[in-house]
C-alpha cells in the first residue's frame, strides 16, 4: 500500500494540522515562499515519489489560495507522487454555478477546470452550495455531507416534540428535508426575493411556526442578510427559539454584527474556514475527524457513503 502523506496549504493549516493528528500522523514539510512582487513558489522538503500526497487546502479568497493550490499539486505530480488528492473543505466560487443571466461566468466550472489541469487525481469536498457541480469534473469527488458532526450536536440539545427545521431559502429545501428526515420533524421554508446580489427585497414563511424551536439550515452565511432577518420572522411569526446550522462561516461585510444583534440563539458553524472575530453567538464545530476517516476509507478503498448519516 502506497504511504500517505498529509500536507496543507497556507490558508487551511490550523485545519489540516487537526485532520493530520485524527489520521494519527503529522503534517508533512514543505516551504511556500513568495516573491517581492508576490509571486508564489512552493517546495516539498520531503520525497513524495510513490505516496498517495492529500493536500488540504480551501478556495476562499485571496484568490492566491487557488494559485497556491494548483502549484502544490504540479509540484506533487512532478516529483512523482503516486496519486494527488486534494481535500478542499471550502470549494470557492462555488455560488457560481450556472448561468442565471446573459454574458456572465460560470465560475464554479472555471475552479473545476483549473483543479483538473495540473493533474489532480481527486478531490475531497463538503457542502457544495450545489451538488451537481461534482458533475464539473472527470475525476472522482467525494462529497461529504456535514450532517454527520450537525445532527448529534442537535441531538444533544434535546429540543423534543418541539423541533422544526427551516429553508432559509427555496433553494435550501433538500438540504433541509433532510436534517427533518433525521429527526423525524417537521420543516418550512422562508421564500425570499432578492433585488441584486446580498440584497434582500422581501422574505414570508411558508408554513406554521407557532411555539416550535426552529432549526435553520444552510450550507454557508455570507453577510447573514438572510439567515437573521429569516430568523427574525420566524420570531414573529411566534416560534419560541430559533437557532441556526450553517456549514462554511464566510461571514464578510457587517456579518459579526448582525449576528450579534440577531434573535439567533445560536449560530452553529464548521471549522473550514476559520473566523475574523469571536463571537458570542457563534459556536464551532471542527469537520478534521470527519475529513480524517474520509482519507483513511479512501486509502483503503472503503466506502465514503459509509461515513454519511
Amino acid at each position: 500500500m502506497p504511504q500517505v502523506k498529509i500536507f496543507s496549504g497556507t490558508a487551511s493549516s490550523y485545519l489540516a494540522e487537526k485532520i493530520a493528528a485524527a489520521y494519527g500522523t503529522k503534517l508533512g514539510d514543505l516551504t511556500i515562499s513568495r516573491f517581492s512582487d508576490g509571486e508564489i513558489g512552493v517546495h516539498f522538503n520531503e520525497s513524495v515519489r510513490g505516496a498517495e500526497v492529500f493536500i488540504v487546502q480551501s478556495t476562499f479568497p485571496p484568490a492566491d489560495n487557488l494559485m497556491e493550490l494548483m502549484l502544490l499539486v504540479d509540484a506533487a505530480k512532478r516529483a512523482s507522487a503516486h496519486k494527488v488528492i486534494v481535500v478542499m473543505p471550502y470549494y470557492g466560487y462555488a455560488r457560481q454555478d450556472r448561468k442565471d443571466k446573459p454574458r456572465v461566468s460560470i465560475g464554479s466550472k472555471v475552479v473545476a477546470n483549473a483543479i483538473q489541469s495540473v493533474g489532480t487525481d481527486r478531490l475531497m469536498t463538503c457542502d457544495l452550495h450545489a451538488g451537481q457541480i461534482q458533475g464539473f469534473f472527470d475525476i472522482p469527488v467525494d462529497h461529504l455531507d456535514g450532517s454527520a458532526i450537525f445532527v448529534p450536536y442537535l441531538r444533544s440539545l434535546n429540543l423534543g416534540n418541539d423541533l422544526l427545521f427551516a429553508s432559509p431559502d427555496v433553494g435550501g429545501v433538500v438540504r433541509t428535508r433532510a436534517f427533518a428526515k433525521n429527526f423525524g420533524a417537521e420543516m418550512v421554508v422562508c421564500d425570499k426575493h432578492r433585488k441584486r446580489a446580498n440584497e434582500i427585497a422581501s422574505m414570508q414563511v411558508i408554513g406554521d411556526v407557532e411555539g416550535m424551536d426552529v432549526v435553520l439550515v444552510d450550507d454557508m452565511v455570507d453577510t447573514a442578510g438572510t439567515i437573521t432577518k429569516a430568523a427574525a420572522l420566524l420570531k414573529e411569526k411566534g416560534a419560541k427559539t430559533v437557532r441556526a446550522i450553517a456549514t462554511h462561516p464566510v461571514l464578510s461585510g457587517p456579518a459579526y454584527e448582525r449576528i450579534e444583534n440577531s434573535v439567533l440563539e445560536e449560530l452553529v458553524v464548521s471549522d473550514t474556514i476559520p473566523l475574523k472575530h469571536e463571537c458570542s453567538k457563534i459556536k464551532v464545530l471542527s469537520f478534521s475527524d470527519l475529513f480524517a476517516r474520509a482519507i483513511n476509507n479512501v486509502v483503503t478503498h472503503e466506502s465514503i457513503s459509509s461515513l454519511f448519516i
